[in-house]
């Protein structure tokens, strides 16, 4: 009787690498909701070394962070409209397509979950918001540019965008018609909103 030889693993290019490890994370999250979404895991799911991940991303939070970033983050270059109206209702429109998909809301509650308190020892921890506040940042600016008074970052942050976050947390999928238009209608419209629109 022989004794059977484990299957040997098959050399995977980096990209190929890359979007095994990526995939492993979606199907972990749908299947285990993020609990034990650890390096091992999704290296075992995926079919590579632990190892590979490691020296690839370096932490959990980190490929968190590129998943989104690769698989949700494809309003870039941000469409220019011609308003501030027009581009903050663009910009949510991309957001809530991303939290309409099982996978986005997914994606967008384990990142926003795995957040410390403070993000000064973590850096990685907070990519994908930094890219959002950039991405926010560049429409303020081009709306002042264009001589429109684009609300206060602080203020875009609690109307349009916390209820999508929220959303995501709990797992709800946001209405399907005019939810876009309605979150910058009530942003724009705000008693504490400069005269923009």
């Amino acid at each position: 009787m022989t004794s059977k030889r484990p299957t040997p693993r098959i050399r995977k290019s980096p990209e190929q690498v890359r979007s095994a490890v990526h995939q492993a994370v979606v199907d972990l999250l749908s299947d285990l909701e993020g609990a034990d979404l650890t390096i091992p895991v999704v290296a075992q799911r995926a079919g590579v070394n632990h190892t590979s991940i490691y020296r690839r991303w370096g932490s959990r939070e980190a490929l968190l962070a590129d998943v989104v970033a690769t698989r949700l983050e494809d309003d870039w270059p941000l469409k220019d409209t011609g308003t501030l109206r027009g581009d903050l209702t663009a910009w949510v429109e991309a957001g809530v397509a991303n939290i309409r998909t099982p996978e986005g809301r997914l994606l967008v509650r384990a990142v926003a979950l795995s957040m410390p308190h403070s993000t000064q020892d973590h850096p990685e921890r907070a990519q994908h918001f930094e890219r959002r506040m950039q991405s926010i940042e560049l429409i303020r600016e081009r709306a002042t540019a264009r001589g429109e008074n684009p609300p206060p970052l602080e203020q875009i942050l609690d109307q349009p965008i916390a209820p999508l976050y929220l959303r995501a947390v709990l797992g709800i999928a946001p209405p399907t018609t005019g939810y876009p238009e309605r979150l910058v209608n009530r942003l724009l419209n705000s008693p504490d909103t400069p005269d923009a629109a």
